[in-house]
């Protein structure tokens, strides 16, 4: 094996600088299952590393010889072994038991050995040759017929969320920072900033995609799959990546003479690159040095324009037409369910009327009862309301990726004790007080300690679960999250105009305990460019509006 690894590394040398960790660990395994003996201290002389330290190891033609020269030399050490097995199978054995990630890429790494591992030693387990349909062997490398990048410009571009004029204040934002930071180029990977920057929003379903922006120019990456709706949606290029060759997404952004290859400084999103991703990166840029830009980005989203603050409020009032939708079909017995549906179909409807040229995802409601209000993000189950039950009532209207939100406590026909009214009251004084606080000048840190004050006044500051609000935008449950602008004690951001911020206080009693269950407000508010603080979230709240008759 350490022979036919030599020759292929002296052949192939690029090939297997990428796969050499996930051979090295499949051999390893092979060795420990045939001898007992640690395979590190057998093979490399050294103590253990975890599999993902192996993985992103950076590693050169150079040091590839050095490694398979050292395999060679053990190789003997594992042919004393009695036991009659063979190598191939005990990879696939181990490999496909202890180490599921890595199984595909050492499947195709052993497969190319066969030949030389045939003649290792008996085998017990026959390798199975995987063929077509007709019975011919596959092809042993990717069909060179098949395209790896494609340009698809089907149809005509669709109208953009925003204008052209908003766009290009993005794109003069980045460009900005490059230039100070001495960067060649910047790559996007995180749906967040792929759609601020571009104006798509895809669906990752296992594949990558980017938005590569330089000096010159901008150009998203999106798979086949999607065909030509990245295209018509992008502010800029597109280039297409097939699924007929292996990593043709690195490839792609290589590709069509783009500059991207020439670079030798890149911007990455650290906070959101898995990495298996950034050891891609390394190997498809060898003579790239990569920096991060995901926390600087994150700075220039927190500040809205006039054009998102405008989708922001369209959002509010749809997300108050949402509420409206669910107090109507509040009543004893009808399920958790059944009122979520009701006030994302209303939510939706109006999504499509108010903005009719835009894609309609992702828009939902969170609607809890009773045990389920403990934690604000719990899911929707089909539990039917009672009379007394505490309801926690959260609908977001997404608009092209924008996130909003309208959160309430409610209580079905009566409050069933003064120990729940009482607390009620008590987080709603809170929730005033925090929507007087916010103004411009002033630290989230702040704010976040004066409130913990009214709390820790009626002991119940231990009942907090989360902090007191956020930023909004670009933002949803599995992207965008803009970790400088939240209501945290640890939090030291000075409130600025243009920014738009939520006032969400919430303790959750736990069951057993008088006044038992969750009880949250939330407000959207916007500091404007004169000073001034609009609260853009019009639903009533507090006892007075929301203990709901259920007729």
């Amino acid at each position: 094996m350490g022979e036919a690894l030599t020759k292929l590394v002296d052949k192939h040398p690029n090939r297997w600088s990428q796969h050499l960790p996930y051979v090295q660990l499949a051999y390893n395994t092979a060795v420990h299952t045939s001898t007992g003996v640690s395979p590190y201290e057998l093979v490399f002389k050294e103590h253990p590393r975890s599999k993902f330290e192996i993985i992103t190891e950076k590693i050169s033609p150079a040091t590839v010889r050095e490694k398979t020269e050292r395999l060679r030399e053990t190789v003997s050490e594992t042919l004393k072994s009695p036991l009659k097995i063979s190598l191939t199978g005990l990879v696939y054995s181990r490999v496909g038991k202890y180490y599921s990630r890595i199984k595909m890429r050492a499947f195709h790494v052993i497969k190319s050995l066969q030949a030389g591992l045939r003649g290792l030693r008996p085998s017990l387990y026959p390798v199975t040759q995987r063929c077509l349909s007709n019975g011919k062997p596959l092809p042993s490398e990717p069909d060179s017929e098949q395209p790896r990048t494609m340009k698809i410009e089907n149809g005509e571009k669709v109208q953009p969320t925003f204008s052209p004029q908003e766009m290009s204040r993005r794109h003069d934002m980045i460009r900005q920072h490059m230039e100070r930071s001495g960067l060649d180029a910047c790559v996007f990977t995180s749906y967040h900033n792929v759609y601020y920057f571009s104006d798509f929003l895809y669906y990752k379903f296992g594949r990558n995609y980017a938005y590569i922006v330089t000096p010159e120019k901008a150009t998203s990456v999106s798979a086949c799959i999607d065909y030509g709706q990245p295209w018509r949606r992008t502010f800029g290029e597109n280039i297409v990546y097939t699924d007929w060759h292996k990593d043709n997404f690195f490839h792609a952004m290589k590709s069509l003479n783009y500059p991207l290859g020439n670079a030798k400084r890149i911007g990455l999103e650290f906070d959101v690159m898995p990495l298996d991703e950034y050891a891609k990166f390394s190997d498809a840029f060898p003579n790239a040095h990569f920096k991060d830009v995901g926390e600087s980005t994150m700075h220039m989203r927190m500040f809205k324009s006039n054009e998102e603050i405008e989708l922001i409020k369209q959002g509010a009032r749809i997300a108050d037409l949402g509420g409206e939708a669910v107090r109507k079909v509040i009543k004893e017995g009808v399920g958790e369910h059944e009122v979520a549906l009701a006030g994302t179909d209303a939510m939706v409807r109006e999504i499509a009327r108010t903005y009719p040229h835009q894609e309609l995802r992702d828009t939902w409601v969170w609607f809890q009862s009773g045990i389920n209000t403990d934690g604000a993000h719990n899911a929707v189950t089909s539990r039917r309301l009672r009379k007394g039950d505490i309801l926690s009532m959260n609908c977001f209207p997404i608009i092209q990726g924008h996130y909003v939100a309208l959160e309430r406590t409610l209580f079905l026909d009566h409050v069933p004790s003064d120990k729940h009214m009482e607390l009620w009251e008590i987080n709603c004084k809170v929730h005033r007080r925090g929507l007087e606080l916010i103004k411009p000048g002033v630290r989230c840190c702040d704010i976040a300690h004066e409130l913990n004050e009214i709390y820790r006044e009626h002991d119940l500051l231990n009942y907090r679960i989360f902090g007191y609000g956020h930023s909004f935008g670009v933002l949803n449950h599995y992207y965008g999250r803009e970790a400088s602008l939240e209501l945290r004690e640890h939090v030291e951001t000075v409130l600025q105009p243009n920014m738009v911020i939520s006032m969400e206080p919430h303790i959750t009693v736990p069951e057993g305990k008088p006044g038992a269950g969750a009880y949250r407000e939330h407000d959207i508010l916007v500091i404007k460019e004169d000073g001034t603080v609009e609260n853009i979230t019009k639903f009533p709240f507090g006892p007075e509006y929301n203990v709901l008759t259920g007729k």
